[in-house]
C-alpha cells in the first residue's frame, strides 16, 4: 500500500510569486505563504504565524503569475516535498516546500475580478459566485511528477 502525502493550507501570500522559465519552456512559480492560528494563553489572545514555501509548475504557475499577489488570501492543496541543494559555499542544504496541485482564490469578488478572460493553457478555471463573495479554482492538468533537478 502506498502512503498519502496531502497538504491543505489557507493563508496569505507573503510576496508576489517569483516566476522562472526552465529548459523546455517549463514555468515555475514560487512564493511564501503565511498561515496563522490564534490561541489563548493566560487569558490573552495570542497569534502564531507559520511560513510555507509554495512551488507551482507549468500551467498552474502561469495562472499564479496572473492572479496571485502579495497579501492575497488563497486555499492551496498539494504535497510536501523535501529536496537538497548546494549553496554558493558548496554546503549541502535541505529545504521543504509544498508543491501545489491546485489553488482557490478566496475573498470578495472585487478582490480578483478579471479585466479580461482568464484562459491559460495547462490550467483550468471555474468560478463560483455566492452573495457578494466568490471563489475561483485553478487545477493543474498534467499528471507528470515534477522535480526541480
Amino acid at each position: 500500500m502506498s502512503g498519502i502525502n496531502k497538504v491543505i493550507l489557507v493563508g496569505h501570500l507573503g510576496k508576489d510569486p517569483e516566476i522562472r522559465h526552465l529548459e523546455g519552456n517549463v514555468t515555475v512559480a514560487s512564493f511564501p505563504l503565511a498561515t496563522s492560528e490564534t490561541y489563548n494563553k493566560d487569558g490573552r489572545k495570542m497569534e502564531q504565524t507559520e511560513w510555507h514555501n509554495i512551488v507551482m509548475w507549468r500551467g498552474l504557475a502561469e495562472v499564479a503569475a496572473k492572479y496571485l499577489f502579495k497579501g492575497k488570501l488563497v486555499y492551496i492543496e498539494g504535497k510536501l516535498r523535501t529536496r537538497t541543494y548546494e549553496d554558493k559555499e558548496g554546503i549541502r542544504r535541505y529545504t521543504t516546500e509544498i508543491v501545489a496541485e491546485n489553488f482557490t482564490l478566496l475573498g470578495r469578488r472585487s478582490d480578483f475580478e478579471p479585466t479580461g478572460s482568464a484562459g491559460v493553457s495547462g490550467g483550468e478555471q471555474a468560478a463560483k459566485k455566492t452573495d457578494g463573495d466568490a471563489e475561483v479554482d485553478f487545477k493543474e492538468n498534467d499528471d507528470e511528477d515534477d522535480a526541480l533537478f
